[in-house]
């Protein structure tokens, strides 16, 4: 891991964030590159507002094995997605399709068409609806998991990523293009709130506080965090990561509430937050396009998907260090996914290959390489263990 200290002591950030890299996915939008020590909360140039009194130690998040995602760590299966078959959901964004693989036979066992550009795959709050987010069609398809089959699309603007409140009151769409985050009824995705972010160009991924007030979004164009009040729907604050030149993608918190962990592809690896103070606080090298993180079932590893380099990190959350690197065989862009309910198995999406990967958590080895449509994204994997879904990946708690 690389301290501020240690940054401080080389007048810069890791020499791989030094190098400003095109434009890729689009994310959440926080824009702008403000100037700044490289770790210091900024304040917002919209919205505003007083920091929401977050409790990172909340009971939610300490006490129990696995912590936050205590939910996740248990092989029980909710009665809402009892019925669901093992299957995974794969967006092929560019060929406007959901391939669906069995994760038994890893074959694809099932094809549908979609809206224009299906980004993610997410969860409902309730368990009882997958939704396909359509980015240019400009709407979510619904998919019955006990049946895997798709509904009537519903009309949302932009939807690059979807997301659901803790209390399962709101859905949050991440309308990337249009530089904002939708707040809308998690049940009949009428638009409640609309909340602009212009300073936070590419918005993209987010994840909550453990007590579910804060969420935390990336910037994927503009190497920034921004912080939102949930229950006034609020941007509260702006981070700038380093020296604001990387591209920051997937956020997870860690099963403490304490860390913050956040992908940055353009770096090759993984910036470390203090949620509590919204502070970057070290930068843990992981691999060339660092973008997917993924926990463990038993919510003691994070992996990191490096896309750019066809690997994954290993990184222990008890001590922030990485473990292990598994290589996927051949060309390969690991990119989004999720673990199996078991936690035998890590899939991720070939986002550069037209295929999805297999990986045995235990050994790191590649079980299988299955071929789906082009650019296969943020694919789900489904059924899950615990009460409610928070993202797209499929990981709950």
């Amino acid at each position: 891991m690389i301290t501020i200290a240690e940054m401080t002591a080389l007048g810069r950030p890791p020499t791989n964030l030094l190098a400003t890299t095109a434009c890729v996915l689009s994310l959440l939008a926080l824009g702008g590159c403000g100037g700044g020590s490289g770790h210091a909360a900024t304040a917002p140039s919209v919205g505003g507002g007083a920091r929401p009194a977050a409790n990172p130690g909340s009971t939610r998040a300490i006490g129990s094995p696995g912590g936050v995602y205590a939910a996740d760590t248990t092989s029980a299966i909710s009665a809402a997605a009892a019925g669901a078959a093992p299957l995974v959901y794969v967006p092929n964004s560019q060929s406007d399709s959901v391939d669906v693989i069995s994760q038994r036979s890893m074959r694809v066992v099932a094809h549908f068409a979609t809206g224009a550009l299906p980004q993610h795959v997410t969860p409902s709050h309730d368990l009882r609806t997958l939704w396909v987010d359509n980015d240019n069609g400009n709407s979510l398809t619904p998919v019955n998991p006990r049946t895997g089959t798709p509904g009537r699309p519903v009309p949302v603007e932009d939807p690059y990523n979807l997301y659901f409140t803790p209390d399962g009151r709101y859905a949050i769409v991440v309308a990337e293009r249009l530089q904002r985050l939708d707040f809308r009824d998690a049940r009949s995705m009428r638009l409640v709130h609309t909340l602009a972010v212009p300073n936070c160009p590419g918005v993209d991924h987010m994840d909550f506080s453990a007590d579910g007030r804060v969420l935390y979004a990336s910037c994927e164009f503009s190497g920034r965090m921004i912080e939102v009040d949930v229950r006034r729907q609020r941007l509260v604050a702006t981070l700038q990561l380093g020296r604001g030149v990387g591209s920051p993608q997937d956020v997870k918190l860690a099963p403490d509430g304490r860390r913050l962990y956040v992908a940055d592809q353009a770096g090759g690896g993984v910036w470390e937050v203090d949620p509590a103070r919204f502070r970057w606080t070290g930068f843990l090298p992981t691999g060339a396009g660092a973008h997917g993180l993924y926990p463990s079932r038993d919510a003691r590893l994070l992996y990191v998907s490096n896309r750019a380099e066809g690997s994954v990190s290993v990184i222990s959350f008890a001590t922030g260090r990485v473990l292990r690197k598994w290589r996927v065989p051949g060309p390969a862009s690991p990119d989004m996914g999720g673990v199996s309910a078991d936690g035998s198995t890590l899939w991720l999406s070939g986002r550069y290959n037209a295929e999805v990967y297999a990986i045995d958590t235990r050994s790191g080895r590649l079980r299988a390489r299955i071929p789906v449509g082009l650019g296969p994204h943020g694919l789900c994997v489904w059924p899950q263990p615990g009460n409610y879904s928070l993202g797209h990946t499929g990981i709950m708690r």
